[in-house]
């Protein structure tokens, strides 16, 4: 029998969408790093977008002041799961785009379908560059940005759950207060016009509510595996 480590694996395009708080991103990370796979945090690219404007003093309520430099900034993905980076005009932004302020801007900014088309090609590239292949992460991943995807997953959860995780990762947050914001959020992102937060007809639901992280790794590397071998 052919020795697995010889043979060549066909490069496999995963995307991955889900809510905030579903375990989206240790997920993607995890199974990119497993499998040998690039990573993309979309999320990411949307909120760096969301600083470069901040910083700017761009009114993020003005989509046409939006739109009209949604094309200026430079924004680049480390795609190594491992340790992704994500700087803009060439600046380290991966903490700065985790601050609240551009967390509460970046459903508004993302809804402007000029913002959409500048990230959407972005991330696009980053796929067809991936040799090996590529876990991409975000909200319209299957449904827009790769509808050709080899295998799209839509994670979910309950709100109680995702309010309990995210209030977990940022430090003495409040869950009810959490659980609030994000159903706003989800509500922004999923009644937007273009590319809405949405679930691919195709798409495998793995629901991870009662599920540990390590679960929930182990079922979408069995996808991908699974999906490999057929192919």
């Amino acid at each position: 029998m052919e020795n697995g480590a010889a043979r060549t694996v066909p490069a496999v395009i995963v995307a991955i969408d889900g809510p905030s708080g579903t375990g989206k991103s240790s997920t993607s990370k995890a199974v990119a790093a497993q499998l040998g796979l690039s990573y993309l945090d979309t999320g990411a690219q949307y909120r760096a977008i969301t600083w470069w404007m901040v910083s700017n003093g761009i009114d993020i309520g003005d989509p046409t002041a939006v739109a009209a430099v949604a094309g200026k900034p430079e924004i680049v993905s480390g795609t190594d799961p491992s340790a992704p980076t994500i700087t803009v005009d060439g600046t380290d932004v991966s903490v700065p785009i985790r601050s609240q302020e551009v967390t509460s801007k970046v459903s508004a900014v993302s809804a402007v379908p000029e913002v959409r088309t500048r990230i959407t090609e972005l991330q696009r590239s980053y796929a067809a560059a991936a040799e090996t292949g590529i876990v991409v992460e975000g909200r319209d991943i299957g449904t827009t940005v790769l509808p050709d995807a080899d295998l799209k997953i839509f994670l979910t959860a309950s709100p109680e759950a995702r309010a309990a995780r995210r209030s977990g990762e940022l430090e003495g947050a409040d869950v009810q207060a959490t659980r609030e914001a994000l159903i706003k959020r989800d509500a922004a992102d999923s009644g937007r016009k273009t590319s809405p937060l949405a679930r691919a007809d195709d798409a495998v639901e793995v629901d991870t509510t009662d599920l540990t992280l390590q679960q929930v790794i182990e079922c979408v590397v069995t996808l991908v595996e699974e999906k490999r071998a057929a192919g």
